[in-house]
């Protein structure tokens, strides 16, 4: 009897246990179904006609008369490019960057020429913006557009929550203070201003953008910055900021509280200045306790400026901006994501601002447009360490609507150059080739016909396939 009411007693245990680790099992079950991936916020500092050589990483810092701490710190937490192309100009380059298509695709027409140069993009593309608004993400811009400036072509009406900064380019900020201006004749000078608008809004014109605030207007975007990504941080939505600062284009101009403080002239001070906004950036999110969740990147839309006495540096390569040079088309590109993109990498393989629309539609989940050709390819397992190689190993070189040339691995070919002083197109007799590993300058073309007219293969392949593409291109509607 006794021995029946324990076996009894032991078998509802049993039951009871059973049922409890069916339980948990399930909640278990449900927790998976509800936990959905964390998606990474993102901030992207684009600076202007940056070139190569000004970060300590890349051998400026000291040597350029202001350390670098700051920037250098993304590097030795996380992806280092010494490979990193960008188009020759601020606005194809911009468009390339927004959109993951080469300039010149986002400037293709159904029908007849090209749109020039300075035009931007169209309401028909799809910018990197409105990809993550479409993938839940809150965005913000403060700094350069430089990709429309007529209704309906503004940040606000490309997919940002919020805007604060200039249509336009810097080099405006020239033209209030200029000698030559007359008085009273308003109606006939356009200046440019500070605008700032959210999603939805007619932009508002602030201040004029002239010398005066030049010196502020860096310090400015980074405060709406650190504002923005407080505000967002407190809410359950990724964020995406995005700051493109308006220096280092000409006129360099430090802030009053930078002025003077490297004595080794102005673009040491604005170098000091931007490493400090940087720090400000990097802090705010790791106070926040975002680090860990946050991919920041530091590039730049082009090289150093080609205007004499301008002072940019490019390290060890040729050229500077409006020219097919290595100086013009290769910038820093340094991104942060800890524990996701390995510390201390350091890579020469090919990499394109093209590819960062793409990268980061995969590590947000966003959706790549299906109906357009898109030129960028997914280099997250490259970043992530997944991969040893860069998904890439050429790209394409416009200057303006004219075709140059290409890269492929380390090899160059240039059908046509420039006259460095005047910006003159020259069209050769033979393209030059150059081994960019050989000969970094692109000093001496190869003397291809003795031992390297195997490169032509590939090169020139490179360069069909590219112009097969853009023939078969329909091009974007015109807004």
């Amino acid at each position: 009897m006794i021995k029946s009411i324990y076996s009894k007693a032991l078998l509802l245990l049993l039951f009871i246990l059973v049922c409890s680790l069916a339980g948990v099992s399930t909640a278990q079950e449900e927790d998976k179904e509800i936990k959905k991936p964390v998606k990474p916020n993102i901030v992207l500092v684009v600076m202007d006609n940056f070139g190569y050589g000004e970060v300590g990483v890349y051998g400026g810092g000291e040597l350029r008369g202001a350390p670098t701490p700051n920037i250098n710190s993304i590097a030795k937490e996380g992806f280092q490019s010494t490979n990193f192309n960008v188009e020759a100009e601020c606005t194809p380059s911009r468009s390339a960057l927004m959109t993951g298509r080469y300039g010149i695709r986002t400037r293709q027409r159904p029908e007849g020429p090209p749109r020039g140069v300075w035009y931007g993009i169209t309401k028909w593309e799809i910018t990197l913006a409105e990809m993550l608004t479409d993938a839940g993400y809150e965005t913000g811009m403060f700094g350069k557009w430089h990709l429309g400036d007529t209704e309906g072509r503004f940040p606000v009406d490309q997919g940002f929550d919020e805007w604060i900064g200039l249509p336009r380019s810097s080099d405006r900020a020239f033209w209030p203070d200029s000698d030559s201006f007359v008085e009273g004749t308003h109606e006939k000078a356009v200046f440019t201003h500070v605008m700032s608008a959210k999603r939805g809004e007619k932009p508002k014109k602030g201040e004029v953008f002239d010398r005066k605030k030049r010196t502020t207007i860096d310090r400015e975007i980074t405060d709406q910055a650190i504002d923005f990504i407080k505000r967002k941080a407190k809410t359950d939505k990724p964020f995406f900021a995005y700051l493109p600062y308006t220096q280092t284009h000409e006129p360099v101009d430090a802030h009053p509280d930078f002025k003077g403080t490297t004595r080794n002239g102005a673009f040491a001070d604005v170098l000091a200045q931007t490493d400090a906004y940087i720090g400000e950036l990097l802090g705010t999110i790791d106070e926040l306790g975002l680090k860990q969740d946050t991919i920041f990147i530091f590039t730049s839309d082009n090289g150093r400026e080609g205007v004499p006495r301008s002072f940019g540096f490019t390290g060890p390569w040729r050229g500077s901006m409006f020219s097919p040079y290595e100086g013009s088309l290769r910038v820093p590109f340094l991104i942060r994501w800890p524990e996701k993109i390995p510390a201390g990498q350091v890579s020469n393989d090919i990499i394109h601002q093209i590819d960062v629309f793409p990268t980061l539609a995969n590590l947000a989940g966003g959706e790549i447009p299906s109906d357009r050709t898109l030129d960028g390819v997914d280099q997250s397992k490259f970043l992530m360490g997944q991969s040893e190689k860069s998904a890439r190993e050429s790209v394409i070189i416009y200057i303006g609507n004219e075709l140059f040339g290409a890269k492929w691995r380390n090899w160059k070919i240039l059908l046509k150059e420039i006259d460095e002083d005047s910006y003159a197109i020259q069209t050769m007799a033979y393209p030059s080739i150059y081994n960019l590993i050989v000969d970094p300058k692109e000093e001496v073309p190869e003397l291809n016909y003795l031992n390297d007219t195997w490169v032509d293969y590939p090169l020139y392949e490179v360069l069909e396939d590219h112009e097969a593409s853009i023939e078969a291109d329909p091009g974007a509607p015109d807004p």
